[in-house]
């Protein structure tokens, strides 16, 4: 038996060095090679100093502060000039220094293609689109995101291994739906559905699971546990990108979200729901969801409900603009006007029951729309102050991470700079206490991206030389 794990150890090292190397191969012609991020001098940690801390929590600027990394984490926060004089020293130029920021509600394999390319195109080039915006999701800041809706696991799985650059992903699979649910996306055309019938494309590439029953919802939530899902998601009511469901759709009984639930918890970690209306927010909480997606159209009594149950609000700022994904087809379009006028009031729904929530983007089914994740994160700022925006995307963000629990595939806090802290953060030109327009424009006003101790862009260096 020695001898066989030996040889099975063998060959499974061989297959990994080979499928990683056909992969890189495969990214490097796509214009998707790994860039060489840069860690600090082995054995050596390195010293942020001259700057400006926002550490994700405290709602103020802190001066007088370094930060010291050692490896992929945050060792300490010395008083200015106290760090260890063996540190390798980068001077932040007075500038802020924030967290990698979290966008709690993404979809890394649906962002950057179309309606159309998602649901028919073959899921090779959809995972290939999905990896440069993956790339590009960094570029802009963003070190973590909280997948809910699409296959990631093996995007998430080529990051973490450095085939390509790309954030931090929490991933739920496939969004699990009733029929006729915002995750059915089959034409009518393909119906009635029997035992025999095969499963549709969006199916069997992962990006839906429909089922029926509690019996088949707590095995489609089984399912994505098993493949890694570090929380599960499913359509509580209807949506926008969806044809046949209405906005106004209650969408799964009781019975069929406490089996996801069940599911969930059993595994140690929790179920967030896509829901917008009144009565499918409070069915939802009833049933036992940690994390009401979006509810823009959520009433007083819902609103409080969220709040009575320690829940948490993961909040879009829909306002119909430039920056809002588009829809060709009348009827999606006309559900997104619905949705956009319910945001002002979500927003002072959460501030007066002070209810927990984070920042989430939702750009979806958009090849130029992911160019506007930041921007959409700083439109918070009209509802509350810039460090509160901030906070959404970084500390609260990370808290609502948490509760994954063991089931999290990344051990240490994220969404702070603090002490123990994963080595996630950003130098920024620009003022978070005044403004957050400084999200708009990554490419030049985010001077250092660093995840994970390791540096994937490092404008300071050009002032220093």
């Amino acid at each position: 038996m020695a001898a066989f794990r030996r040889v099975e150890s063998d060959l499974s090292r061989r297959q990994m060095l080979g499928g990683t190397a056909a992969v890189v191969s495969m990214f490097a012609g796509f214009g998707l090679a790994p860039c060489e991020g840069r860690a600090q001098t082995p054995g050596r940690p390195l010293l942020l100093t001259n700057l400006r801390l926002f550490d994700g929590t405290t709602l103020a600027m802190r001066d007088g502060v370094d930060i010291l990394i050692e490896g992929d984490r945050v060792a300490a926060l010395p008083r200015r000039g106290q760090g260890p004089a063996e540190a390798e020293t980068v001077d932040c130029g007075g500038r802020a220094v924030i967290p990698g920021l979290i966008d709690a509600h993404w979809h890394a394999t649906l962002a950057g293609v179309s309606q159309i390319v998602a649901l028919t195109q073959d899921i090779g080039f959809v995972h290939l689109m999905a990896g440069r915006e993956a790339g590009a999701t960094l570029q802009r800041g963003f070190t973590t995101v909280r997948d809910v809706g699409g296959p990631a696991f093996g995007l998430k799985m080529a990051i973490d291994r450095g085939v390509i650059e790309g954030p931090r992903i929490f991933p739920a699979g496939a969004m699990i739906s009733q029929t006729s649910g915002h995750g059915d996306f089959r034409q009518l055309n393909t119906l009635p559905r029997v035992p025999s019938t095969p499963p549709d494309y969006t199916e069997a590439s992962g990006v839906a699971a429909i089922a029926d029953g509690a019996d088949e919802v707590l095995r489609r939530a089984r399912e994505q546990l098993m493949k890694g899902a570090s929380q599960i998601k499913i359509m509580a009511g209807g949506g926008v990108a969806s044809l046949y469901d209405p906005l106004d759709a209650t969408q799964y009984t009781e019975a069929e979200m406490r089996a996801a639930v069940q599911a969930a918890e059993d595994w140690g970690t929790y179920v967030c729901a896509h829901v917008y209306t009144p009565g499918g927010i409070q069915r939802a909480v009833r049933a036992g969801v940690k994390s009401i997606e979006h509810g823009q159209l959520a009433d007083e009594e819902s609103a409080r409900m969220i709040a009575d149950n320690g829940a948490w609000w993961s909040i879009q700022a829909f306002l119909a603009d430039e920056d809002s994904n588009s829809f060709s087809d009348p009827r999606s379009a006309a559900k997104q006007r619905e949705v956009a006028g319910g945001t002002e009031r979500a927003f002072a729904f959460i501030s007066r029951f002070r209810i927990k929530s984070a920042f989430g983007s939702d750009i979806l089914f958009s090849p130029t729309g992911g160019a506007s994740q930041g921007r959409n994160l700083a439109k918070f700022a009209r509802f509350m102050s810039p460090l509160e925006a901030l906070h959404k995307a970084t500390g609260a963000a990370g808290e609502l991470l948490a509760l994954s629990g063991e089931r999290a595939p990344y051990a240490g806090r994220l969404g702070v700079i603090a002490q123990g802290a994963l080595a996630d953060l950003l130098v920024v030109d620009g003022d978070p206490e005044r403004d957050l327009a400084w999200l708009g424009t990554p490419d030049t006003s985010l001077r250092l991206i660093m995840k994970g101790g390791r540096v994937f862009k490092n404008l300071l260096e050009r002032e220093a030389a």
